[in-house]
């Protein structure tokens, strides 16, 4: 797993940049204060062992995760031997997984930092800055007692860039780190970590059914085809739920039910062939790579599946793109429904 570490002064936009470089990468933002405050809020007063063991555990745990990498943010004192054990203890972590470490010190001036104190987000984030007279005068008194600019060519790592975002918007900052170091893009990590699939019990088939109603609804008014989903009796979908060979899954998205799926394989075919039949998302979540990332942990779910079929509507170019990105091919002949609408095979072999 990889690592961005950005350095700097205070106020100098580390957070800031950190959080829209997260928004362009699969990288996670773990900002310095995200420990501080919580410790200084419970003791009363900032407890550094405290705040280092949380920031291990932490650590500890996202290194087991499916993510591209991590964002850290740190003042770095270099004058300060402890500072540069602390900053190495921490990548020879990451290091340690196959990953790199990327560093990227932040220098802007102290007048343009000054005003940055006081800026809404910074407040939002850091309860402990607040209070602006004493949050400006620590920044003062911290610039004088240590060296938190390095001096040209100390940082010896192959993987850095130094960068005056005195006068540089923290987005544009972002696209320059990810332009320098070629990190890739969003891409179905992030997702993958906030879809999960959860079995639907007996008690949760109506709520079932009717996210389901609400799912095809559209389709149904678009193409008015009589075997939609959308007006199919509950006893049907109650019917699927006792095939033994089949099981209904939420698709739940950050603790939200936001679609479903069911998954299963006829007898005569044995648990090789698997079937997807149907697969939903409400419209309101939809257009967000839910789909993708259900289809995917569909195939985690059933390793011993050596062939997935699906069914779809020609006339949704959409669903076709998604099906044919998770590796299904068209197969079979085109089957008309009505005039209006067409359903056509798909099928992926692993």
């Amino acid at each position: 797993m990889n690592l961005i570490v950005i350095i700097g002064s205070g106020a100098v936009g580390k957070m800031t940049v950190g959080q829209e470089l997260m928004k362009i990468t699969d990288y996670r933002l773990f900002h310095n204060h995200m420990m501080i405050e919580p410790v200084i809020e419970i003791f009363g007063k900032f407890d550094g062992v405290v705040v280092s063991k949380l920031r291990e555990d932490i650590i500890d745990a996202f290194l087991k995760t499916g993510y591209e990498g991590m964002i850290f943010t740190y003042m770095w004192a270099f004058d300060m031997q402890s500072d540069w054990d602390y900053i190495k203890g921490i990548t020879d972590r990451f290091e340690a997984t196959g990953g790199t470490v990327y560093y990227v010190e932040l220098v802007a001036d102290q007048a343009v930092r000054l005003e940055r104190n006081k800026t809404e987000n910074r407040l939002k984030n850091k309860a402990s800055k607040r209070d602006i007279t004493v949050s400006q005068d620590r920044m003062i008194r911290e610039e004088t007692k240590y060296r938190l600019v390095s001096r040209d060519g100390e940082i010896p790592f192959e993987n850095y860039i130094k960068i005056d975002n005195t006068d540089l918007e923290p987005d544009v900052v972002a696209q320059m780190i990810k332009k320098r170091f070629n990190l890739p893009g969003r891409g179905v990590t992030e997702m993958m970590n906030r879809v999960k699939l959860e079995e639907v019990r007996d008690d949760e088939i109506q709520q079932l059914y009717s996210l389901q109603i609400d799912s095809f609804m559209p389709l149904y008014e678009k193409y008015h085809d009589e075997g939609s989903p959308a007006i199919e009796p509950i006893e049907k979908v109650i019917a699927r739920t006792k095939q033994l060979n089949r099981r209904y899954y939420f698709i739940v998205k950050d603790g939200a039910r936001v679609g479903a799926v069911n998954l299963g394989y006829k007898t005569c075919d044995g648990p090789s062939t698997y079937y997807i039949s149907p697969l939903f998302i409400h419209p309101k979540y939809q257009d967000q790579g839910i789909g993708h990332v259900a289809i995917l942990k569909s195939f985690e779910l059933h390793p011993e599946a050596k062939v997935w079929k699906l069914s779809t509507i020609k006339e949704e170019p959409g669903n076709c793109h998604l099906y044919e990105k998770c590796g299904f091919v068209r197969v079979g002949e085109e089957q008309k429904v009505n005039d209006a609408m067409t359903l056509i095979d798909y099928e992926r072999k692993v």
